[in-house]
């Protein structure tokens, strides 16, 4: 099944809780001189028009990318990401997808990776991505990105920051995202993983975290944002959260003091509240 489009859901509250934590690892690889690897397994377009048909379809933005800029007042971090999102667009009304947001933050010796599944949506990466004129730096390839990060594996450069962003429209997308990263580390085991996960009401989504944490009980951050009670017919995402394997040890300290007022600024009742779990050695 390929029905999924995340430009219906463009710079919502997830969008935000995901680039967000993906800006602060990118900035803390950037802080050492030696290259690195970006690998995203499923990229999307690469960007998304606010404007457009389908975000104007679910208005999900509103509640998103447009509070964070009309916030009056922002933690230091949350300002700089929002900076960096803003500097980075080609127009105001344009919304960066993960790897528009890599390419504007990694530097010329870094190399992205980037998979797409999705015929349409990997059409519109090629094309935004060629406006960001990658060159030598990025290959791009219309593929499942589950084998092909394994594929990669270990990098040339053994420093790596790999995100693994699923539609989770079908429940077999639990268990690959475990089992991956688990044949990941075999052959990585220094990566820093990435996972983002819808928090919903379903079976499945509320065991992942638990999972994932068995894949490495000693050195791992989970980060969770809710921003309403769950409805009571059990459908619709809450929430979402990002679960992050070998996090930059700065991550969880920076976390700790932003998502307070991401909570505030993105809750759309009095259900919204943060969890952050660690273990870092």
């Amino acid at each position: 099944m390929l029905s999924y489009r995340h430009a219906f859901h463009a710079g919502n509250h997830a969008d935000m809780l995901k680039h967000f934590t993906l800006y602060l690892v990118l900035d803390y690889f950037n802080r050492k001189d030696k290259p690195y690897w970006y690998i995203d397994t499923h990229s999307g377009a690469g960007l998304y028009d606010l404007r457009g048909p389908e975000a104007q379809k679910v208005g999900e933005h509103r509640h998103g990318i447009a509070r964070m800029q009309a916030a009056p007042v922002l933690p230091e971090t949350l300002a700089a990401f929002l900076g960096r999102l803003n500097g980075s667009l080609p127009e105001p009304h344009l919304y960066c997808g993960s790897p528009w947001l890599a390419q504007s933050l990694l530097r010329p010796g870094d190399k992205l990776r980037l998979f797409e599944l999705h015929p349409a949506d990997f059409q519109h990466l090629q094309a935004n991505m060629q406006e960001a004129r990658l060159g030598r730096r990025g290959q791009l390839a219309q593929a499942d990105g589950y084998q092909g990060l394994i594929a990669l594996l270990p990098p040339p450069t053994r420093r790596a920051v790999v995100l693994i962003d699923p539609p989770y429209e079908e429940k077999q997308d639990y268990t690959r995202v475990t089992h991956t990263l688990k044949e990941a580390q075999k052959r990585f085991a220094q990566g820093c993983y990435l996972v983002w996960y819808p928090c919903l009401s379903r079976e499945e989504s509320r065991q992942l975290p638990r999972r994932l944490q068995a894949l490495s009980p000693e050195n791992y951050l989970q980060a969770e944002l809710y921003v309403q009670h769950p409805r009571a017919d059990g459908f619709g995402m809450h929430g979402s959260g990002m679960f992050v394997i070998n996090p930059p040890y700065l991550l969880a300290k920076q976390l700790e003091e932003a998502l307070p007022a991401l909570s505030e600024c993105l809750a759309q009742d009095d259900g919204a509240r943060f969890v952050l779990d660690y273990q870092i050695p």
